[in-house]
């Protein structure tokens, strides 16, 4: 429930505090006088969407804080809005993100804003009102999660099939860069070699000359190398014999003449072997050529080029197996689209089961908010079609309503007045609080602060006279189980407040200011008689003031000493070991 709200700057509030009390929780004031603002902040507080509108003229920031308890805990929220539109959010003092309030706000306040009962006239909405009357989510999500698996495995399905269906010319085309690289069948380093051979091809004559006249030098003619080193080695030998250091050259001997055969046998070869010949060289321009236009297209370097042949094969290879991969995906789907039917059937049966309860009971509430003649019920089309199953459900609901006696069940969205639709609202938040939290009533329990708080934003619109004096002793009631706050023009549902608040707006300095302040009974008085009468306050209106709110406090006194006899009567039975009478079952 909330405890306490403190606004600063906040559009025409400059600075408020408010402290709540446990029950009914009423606010009265004029029209534009701010009310709605603070339903408004509350909002913001639980992550509501900030703008810098907001923050009011000529400040910097706004600030909202509010002291809440939930199960026992103290929880203190805060959230600053600057002129530029940014904000931050505190919990307890650390920073929080906008998405950790909305998690926050389900067990702590429910907002019901003015025009929200128009969201009925939404047949979508229908289906969310029975999952929370009939506490389903233990089945909603399962069935929320098994769709999302289904559609999940039904876009992997599609995504394969959409390449599938370009494969064959994919596959064509890999099958023509394969057959081009097959045929060129490049070999690691072969561009190097060939470059290195075209050079030598080029200059074949000069390199044979240069060959054959290196290879005389050394072996054929008659001043041949060879042969000269043979005198040399005699001379050094005898030096070697005079003086040991010539030694280590003439240990060297035996291999320098065996470089020099090698060489000369290698020059001997290689001119043998040149082929100088205008043919050769054109093979080899022709071969780098195309391994150059290889690069191009696949490289940048030859080593890519071979790097790219494995890639296309591999590719080909997956491509060539792509039938087994479809059926294996539509063998998850078929398994995601039978989980998901098990689950929203499994929804949709619970639905129905609930459905005859929820009508039974909205029936009861609204005999009670004057609209005792009324019919109401659910209901369900048939299964809809594939393409239209959701995250819901495979249902398809909507409310039919009666309001007239002799009329027939027709759509809400057609029928209702605006009162009807705003009490048809409040008894199915009655009912929808009331079930989420494990109360058969709201009467049911005294005031708890561990119960959230609701806050209603002008439920009255459209009624009065008798009826807006029931919705005042519903609310009234429903304040029993939680903390209710409650926005209102009317004096016949403030007379039920448990603590009632007054807003007022005044000029101030050239500036406008709301301020809020708790009624003590004799402010009480005058309040309730200008909502009666309007500015001028006569001593008949606050008579009349007084004597409403003196009915209210009896029934309200009466309400308790049933309930208190009622305790007691069950109390004695269960005493003398007699069963509790069970509740007459309806049968629709």
């Amino acid at each position: 429930m909330l405890r306490f709200l403190r606004i600063q700057h906040l559009a025409v509030i400059d600075s408020v505090e408010v402290e709540f009390d446990p029950g009914l929780n009423v606010l009265t004031g004029e029209t534009g006088a701010g009310k709605s603002i603070l339903v408004e902040a509350v909002g913001l507080l639980l992550g509501g969407r900030a703008s810098g509108d907001l923050v009011r003229t000529g400040e910097d920031s706004a600030a909202i804080e509010a002291l809440f308890e939930s199960g026992g805990d103290e929880l203190l929220i805060r959230r600053e809005i600057t002129a530029q539109g940014r904000s931050r959010a505190f919990i307890n003092g650390a920073l929080a993100t906008a998405g950790a309030l909305k998690d926050l706000s389900a067990r702590l306040i429910e907002l019901h804003g003015q025009h929200e009962h128009q969201t009925l006239l939404d047949p979508s909405t229908h289906l969310g009102v029975l999952d929370t009357f009939g506490s389903l989510d233990s089945l909603a999500g399962p069935c929320a999660l098994a769709f999302e698996a289904c559609r999940t495995a039904q876009e992997e399905l599609a995504r394969v099939r959409t390449a599938a269906s370009d494969r064959n010319a994919r596959l064509e085309l890999i099958a023509f860069q394969l057959g081009e690289l097959d045929r060129a069948a490049p070999k690691p380093g072969e561009d190097d070699e060939l470059s290195a051979l075209r050079h030598v091809l080029a200059s074949a004559e000069r390199v044979e000359r240069l060959c054959v006249e290196s290879y005389a030098s050394l072996y054929e003619r008659d001043d041949a190398i060879l042969s000269a080193l043979g005198n040399v080695w005699r001379r050094v030998a005898e030096l070697a014999d005079l003086d040991p250091q010539f030694q280590p050259y003439l240990e060297a001997r035996e291999a320098i003449k065996s470089q020099l055969e090698d060489l000369a046998l290698f020059l001997r070869r290689y001119a043998e072997g040149i082929e100088a010949s205008p043919a050769r060289l054109q093979e080899v321009e022709e071969r780098l050529a195309l391994l150059e236009r290889l690069k191009r297209k696949y490289g940048p370097t030859l080593a890519d080029v071979i790097s790219r042949h494995r890639a296309l094969q591999l590719e080909r290879s997956d491509l060539e197996c792509g039938d087994e991969r479809i059926a294996e995906l539509e063998r998850a789907v078929d398994a995601a689209r039978t989980a998901y039917l098990a689950a929203a059937q499994a929804l949709s049966h619970a639905r129905r089961r609930v459905a005859g309860g929820f009508a039974t009971q909205l029936e009861t509430l609204l005999a009670e908010l004057a609209m005792e003649q009324t019919r109401f019920e659910v209901r369900f089309g048939g299964a809809l079609p594939e393409a239209e199953w959701s995250a819901r459900g495979i249902d398809a609901a909507e409310f039919f309503v009666s309001p007239n006696p002799g009329e027939d069940l027709r759509p809400l969205a057609r029928i209702v007045s605006g009162g009807e639709l705003s009490r048809i609202m409040l008894a199915i938040k009655t009912l929808t609080a009331t079930s989420r939290h494990g109360f058969n009533d709201a009467a049911d329990r005294p005031p708890s602060t561990a119960a959230p708080g609701l806050v209603f934003d002008e439920v009255d619109a459209g009624i009065g006279g008798r009826v807006a004096d029931v919705v005042g002793r519903k609310l009234r009631g429903l304040g029993s189980a939680f903390q209710v706050l409650c926005i209102t023009h009317l004096p016949q549902i403030a007379a039920y407040a448990d603590t009632h608040f007054q807003i007022e707006k005044r000029v101030d300095h050239g500036r406008t200011k709301t301020t809020v302040r708790r009624l003590d009974e004799a402010r009480r008085v005058d309040e309730l008689a200008r909502m009666l009468g309007g500015e001028a306050i006569s001593d008949g209106l606050r008579r009349s003031a007084r004597e409403m709110l003196g009915e209210r406090a009896g029934q309200a006194k009466g309400e308790s000493m049933a309930k208190g006899e009622s305790e007691r009567a069950k109390a004695n039975r269960v005493a003398v070991g007699e069963k509790p009478p069970r509740a007459p079952r309806t049968h629709r």
